[in-house]
Parts: structure tokens; sequence; C-alpha cells
């Protein structure tokens, strides 16, 4: 019978734990925010722990592109799967660049700042827990990933409110440097918030195809 078992293996497609990496790339991409939240509360190390998750991301997302390449068959739509992953990527990669710009322009980061890295790392964490539904959900009730992809949006809501406001206390500023520095900045961050809704999007997408 063991014999038996191993000539059938020779030949069942692979069936790698897709939405397992998934869920360690969101893991890893809740880290990565957690660390633009320390940077934005004034700690200048936490940039470097930025960077370093940042990679261990891509390295995750490369991970599990190869495994949907080997893939025969996977739990959800591996288009989806797919999407999911590059655009959590993207608001990872984006923490990242806004970092970078705010060092490479001497532009320390500010109260409006701290208040939507912590939003961004809010969300980012609702994704995470949407991303593990997914992954211990299939053939057994874990809840619903859609109920966390709707908290991941209404953090986002909060932001587009921190956001206006602090364009707007922008018109004060005199100093025309800091105006175009910030601004940009704030943009950064909203571009991210974007982002979030963008993979919260495609759950709910995701999720009516497969009801």
């Amino acid at each position: 019978m063991t014999g038996t078992k191993a000539r059938l293996g020779w030949f069942l497609p692979e069936t790698p734990d897709v939405l397992g990496m998934l869920r360690r790339q969101g893991a890893i991409s809740a880290d990565a925010m957690a660390a633009l939240v320390a940077w934005a509360g004034g700690d200048a190390a936490a940039a470097e722990r930025l960077r370093s998750l940042e990679h261990d991301a891509d390295d995750a997302k490369r991970e599990l592109r190869l495994a949907l390449r080997r893939a025969f068959i996977t739990p959800i739509g591996a288009e989806d799967i797919y999407v999911l992953s590059q655009r959590l990527d993207d608001v990872v990669n984006a923490a990242k660049d806004a970092v970078q710009e705010a060092e490479v322009m001497a532009m320390a980061p500010d109260e409006p700042m701290a208040a939507m890295a912590g939003l961004l790392a809010e969300g980012v964490r609702h994704i995470g827990e949407a991303f593990e539904i997914l992954a211990t959900a299939k053939g057994r009730k874990a809840g619903d990933p859609t109920e966390a992809a709707d908290r991941a949006v209404k953090s986002q809501r909060q932001l587009e409110r921190v956001y206006r406001g602090a364009m707007v206390a922008l018109l004060a500023v005199d100093d025309l440097r800091e105006v175009m520095a910030r601004r940009e900045l704030y943009r950064r961050f909203s571009r991210m918030s974007e982002g979030i809704d963008e993979v919260s999007d495609r759950l709910w997408y995701a999720a009516v195809k497969e009801a």
C-alpha cells in the first residue's frame, strides 16, 4: 500500500499552501507598517527596520508567485491571490519610499503624518486579518474576510479627514519649502491609503466570485 501511495504521488499535482504564503506576506507587511508608525513617532532608527521588512515582504511576494506557477489548483482564484499580494506590496513599497523622500528632503515627520501612519498600520492589520481568515476558512467557518476588509476601509476614511485637515493647515505656513515638502509627503500617505482600499476591494471581488 505504501508503495502504491508513493507511485501515485509521482503523478499528483503540487498543491503549495499559497494562502498560507499570502498570510505570511500580510504579517510581514503589518510589521513594516508598525515600523512606519515608529518612524513617524520620532524613532529615526525605525526607517532601517522598515527597509529591511520591505525586502522581507518582497521575498514573501516572490515565493508566493513561484508557488502560484507550480500550483495545479488554488483555494481561490490564482489571479485574485496574485493581485492581493501585489497591491499590498505596493503599499509597503510606498511606505519605504515616503520615508526615503522625507530623509532626502530633511523633513522630520509631524503630527499629521504620525496620525496617518497609525491609520495606515491599522488598515494593513485588518488586511492581514482578512488573509488569516482566507488561509484558515477553506472547509471550515472561521469568519468573513470581507468584514476585515470593511474595517480596513473604515480606518482609511478616518485618514482622509486627517489628510484634509493637514492640507488646510499648510495654508498658514509661510515657509514655501516646508509647504511643498509636507504636501508631497501627505500625498504619499494618501496614496498608500488608496492602495489599502484597492486591496479591500479585491478581497470583496474574490469573495463575490467564490460565493
